[in-house]
């Protein structure tokens, strides 16, 4: 316990303080947090002044009751979320240690702490990772459920508290998930009658109570208004027609999310499990998969890895018809790294077979790594140290079709731009090399969990390079020095406006703690809300933004444009430039 701890604090307390807050989810997700705490409203939630009705609240509540602990900062902002991978660990270790004994428990949640997806998205401010929370409390419960004649109350209702949670945190694939896995191991091993055994009535009854109250007050808040053109559709339909259902089958509107394409969906899903994916092969070897097999009583152990494998299939098959992003997959992470667990505990103890894939599996990550650093090597000979104070945009490739994916920004960098990444780039290739080849040395010598250690600190080392390559990275994700600029400036009465979307420079309304206006016709994350006959003034055409500009009051821009087409032929003052974005001004403004 004391190491899952030890690696928890290296890899995810010690990055909670940088880099700053990005534009897009974390500072929207933020900014409905803080305003939910300056309005005293945790029913309805605000962002930039108008209703944000689109996400369950769960997370929204966490952030806000942090901020009322600790008031509004970046370390108060990812408190939560950092706590809850931590509670994550504690509960896949204890699953672990019940379903395979306390050594399945260990390596299960060190493979889950160390592994590269679980990680990449914690950086910002999404709920997937505490789906996966929820949904390995609902496996603990049910797998004690299959041990007991007659399931006690406190399991069932505890199954039924954590679907409730589940619902809280990301709505309805809160139940999808976990009621599609429990109803598909059921049928597989042909025991549906043990559904009957879950006290069905007092079970939901526990999972209204805690799940109903927000969804009905929140309808009761905010039902339809208006009629004819003017209407304004309520909460249920917005929230659970428009965000769930037409959002899963595409059709959502407004529209604005990119989809993986399937086959790099599935990939990615074993690549975030890196470095220990390398061991999947035979973790799933481990699952009792034959009909004949799964007809036969199971024991405790072959009833969790055919949960876990089916967890795992149920989250990924859920979107594989879905429209999907790159993190969809993450609450399917923690069933394979029980599966890794299982497999990686009893390694030093399985015949001479097993050990040929373990050295098999050893030289794949090795050769990959060999390859990767060959590689990287290159980039590191191509590129060129950057000139002091040099703005990283500069040296970029933009790639604007690729930004509504979670990792699109990524896919801009160049040789020369990473010359700004040197020293982070040497010390991941050799903490890579050395890892790797000392894991395949000690799999040699029959020691696997001396290799297992190195691979975890292998990974210790390795993320705290992420961390630090994601420090320089972030004034491009990050609009939070243009606001310092501003800042500087801002006088009550000034106007700030976006040329684009919201979603883009979210960062000014979080930092500046005051409503910005968009030059944008209505979408995005403000469209629905801006309907609301309460609604502050959000969005500007072009003849609107001209008469504001020439207007008495100071105006700022925010653009990504180094010459925006909206200030054609208008007087102009450039306040602030970095990481490729810009602040314009209607006058000059002393120093």
């Amino acid at each position: 316990m004391a190491i899952i701890l030890l690696v928890w604090g290296a890899i995810y307390l010690a990055g909670i303080f940088s880099p700053a807050l990005l534009d897009d989810v974390d500072t929207i997700h933020a900014e409905a947090a803080r305003e939910m705490v300056q309005r005293h409203d945790w029913v309805t939630l605000y962002t930039d002044g108008i209703r944000y009705l689109e996400k369950a609240p769960l997370m929204y509540w966490a952030t806000a009751v942090s901020y009322e602990l600790f008031g509004v900062s970046e370390w108060s902002t990812r408190l939560p979320l950092v706590l809850g991978v931590l509670a994550l660990l504690l509960v896949t270790y204890v699953l672990g240690k019940r379903a395979y004994g306390e050594r399945t428990g260990f390596y299960a949640a060190v493979v889950l702490a160390t592994s590269l997806g679980p990680y990449i998205f914690t950086r910002f401010q999404i709920p997937d990772i505490i789906v996966g929370l929820w949904m390995a409390l609902s496996a603990f419960f049910f797998l004690i459920s299959l041990g007991q004649e007659r399931p006690s109350r406190w399991v069932c209702w505890g199954f039924a508290a954590t679907c409730a949670l589940n619902v809280l945190t990301k709505s309805l694939i809160g139940l999808v998930f976990p009621l599609g896995a429990i109803f598909l191991y059921l049928l597989v091993t042909r025991n549906l009658r043990h559904i009957l055994k879950l006290r069905l009535l007092s079970s939901t009854i526990v999972f209204l109570v805690i799940a109903a109250p927000w969804h009905v007050l929140a309808a009761l808040r905010n039902p339809s208004q208006g009629a004819g053109e003017h209407a304004v559709r309520g909460f249920l339909w917005f929230y659970f027609v428009n965000e769930q259902f037409l959002r899963y089958v595409g059709k959502r509107w407004p529209p604005g999310y990119d989809t993986v394409p399937l086959v790099i969906f599935w990939g990615l899903t074993i690549l975030w499990l890196a470095p220990w994916m390398v061991f999947l092969p035979q973790s799933v070897r481990q699952v009792p998969l034959r009909l004949r097999q799964l007809r036969n009583p199971l024991t405790g152990s072959q009833r969790a890895c055919v949960f876990f494998f089916i967890w795992a299939l149920v989250v990924v098959g859920f979107f594989t018809f879905s429209t999907r992003q790159e993190y969809y997959t993450l609450p399917a992470i923690p069933a394979l790294a029980l599966l890794l667990g299982a497999w990686l505990a009893k390694e030093s103890g399985s015949p001479e077979s097993e050990f040929r894939a373990s050295k098999i599996s050893s030289w794949v990550l090795f050769t990959v790594v060999v390859l990767g650093s060959i590689v990287g090597v290159a980039l590191l000979l191509s590129s060129k140290p950057a000139a002091p104070g040099a703005d990283l945009a500069d040296l970029l490739k933009k790639n604007p079709q690729d930004y509504d994916l979670a990792l699109g920004h990524f896919l801009d960098l160049t040789p020369e731009a990473l010359g700004m990444f040197r020293p982070q780039l040497i010390a991941s290739v050799g903490s890579l090399l050395l890892g790797a080849g000392l894991n395949l040395w000690l799999r040699y010598q029959r020691k696997p969990e001396y290799g297992n250690m190195v691979l975890a600190g292998m990974m210790v080392a390795l993320l705290a390079c992420v961390h630090a390559a994601f420090v320089t990275f972030s004034p491009i994700l990050s609009s939070k020095q243009l606001a310092a600029g501003i800042a500087q400036r801002y006088q009550p009465g000034d106007v700030i406006v976006i040329d684009g979307q919201y979603h883009e420079a979210s960062t000014l309304n979080f930092y500046l703690k005051t409503r910005v206006r968009v030059l944008h016709e209505p979408s995005g994350n403000l469209w629905y809300g801006s309907q609301w006959p309460d609604a502050p003034r959000v969005f500007e055409t072009q003849a609107s933004f001209d008469q504001l500009w020439a207007s008495p009051s100071t105006v700022f821009l925010w653009t990504d444009q180094d010459h925006p087409k909206e200030l054609a032929g208008l007087p102009q003052y450039l306040l602030a430039r970095r990481g490729g974005k810009s602040i314009f001004t209607n006058r000059e403004l002393g120093p």
